[in-house]
């Protein structure tokens, strides 16, 4: 049996857009007729977790598709060691229980966990959205008055590097690390164009690829509500507006951009006849 393709959104600060697009994910693999499972290791926030709980009441007027959802408590053991074994086996343990599943979607906290390092080493591709400000790139990157060439990893960065490892250690196999620019403002400044640069520089220095995201949309806010996304709007009857046409549009080049194996033939199509819709 084929091994489910493990996603994980990652990024060691929080209100980032990791659940919005981790849903968004979820429901595009599951309009192909994919079987999804979705975890979220960051019970403290839930955001994934209450989004599906909205999406599970919308469901009792609207046929929309469904993962199975799980969410992971961290230890509470005292002790270093023994909280870290105990919170690396639950995690293993849960993927290896998904293994009927084509994919499997993990959402993890703004914060260093035990959870989050384990999944993040279990991952085929961890998607770091990065609000498009400094203040966000000083997770990837050490800022300081220097040049750019010189800057060095962040802490996050460092972890992404030491889990890259662990999984090569544990199966030999490989992460594709994306990092995304998410809501993007339409106008330009001095500081976009120079976080781009500074992206652009360290993407090739420590290995990740540099996608462009959503620009900041109120949409957003609002389908998480009633626990729905961007392909959910012909079912759930939404009056379709602009903003909607131009994020889904921007949903669409994301999801083809990720390289994450699926139906290509079914998943364009399915684009294509959406964006009709729409």
């Amino acid at each position: 049996m084929t091994k489910p393709y493990i996603v994980v959104l990652g990024n060691e600060k929080g209100g980032t857009g990791k659940s919005t697009i981790a849903m968004n994910l979820i429901v595009s693999l599951l309009k192909q007729g994919a079987s999804v499972a979705s975890v979220d290791v960051d019970v403290r926030q839930g955001t994934l977790s209450r989004y599906i709980a909205n999406r599970e009441k919308t469901k009792e007027k609207h046929d929309i598709p469904m993962p199975f959802h799980i969410s992971i408590e961290k230890s509470d053991n005292m002790n270093y060691n023994e909280a870290k074994k105990e919170d690396e086996k639950k995690l293993i343990d849960t993927v290896e229980n998904l293994q009927k599943y084509n994919y499997i979607i993990i959402d993890t906290p703004g914060n260093d966990t035990f959870l989050s390092r384990t999944a993040h080493s279990l991952a085929d591709t961890i998607i770091t959205p990065l609000n498009d400000s400094f203040i966000d790139l000083d997770v990837l990157v050490k800022l300081e008055n220097a040049p750019v060439e010189s800057l060095k990893p962040s802490i996050y960065s460092e972890m992404v590097w030491e889990q890259k490892k662990e999984k090569a250690k544990r199966s030999g196999g490989s992460i594709d690390w994306i990092v995304l620019r998410n809501r993007l403002s339409s106008l330009f400044s001095k500081n976009k164009k120079e976080t781009r640069k500074i992206l652009e520089n360290l993407s090739k220095r420590i290995g990740f690829r540099l996608l462009s995201g959503f620009c900041e949309r109120v949409i957003f806010r609002e389908l998480f509500i009633n626990g729905t996304t961007l392909f959910d709007l012909h079912e759930t009857e939404v009056c379709i507006t602009l903003s909607h046409v131009a994020a889904k549009q921007e949903m669409f080049e994301l999801l083809n951009a990720l390289e994450i194996p699926v139906k290509r033939k079914e998943m364009l199509e399915e684009a294509n006849k959406q964006m009709t819709v729409a």
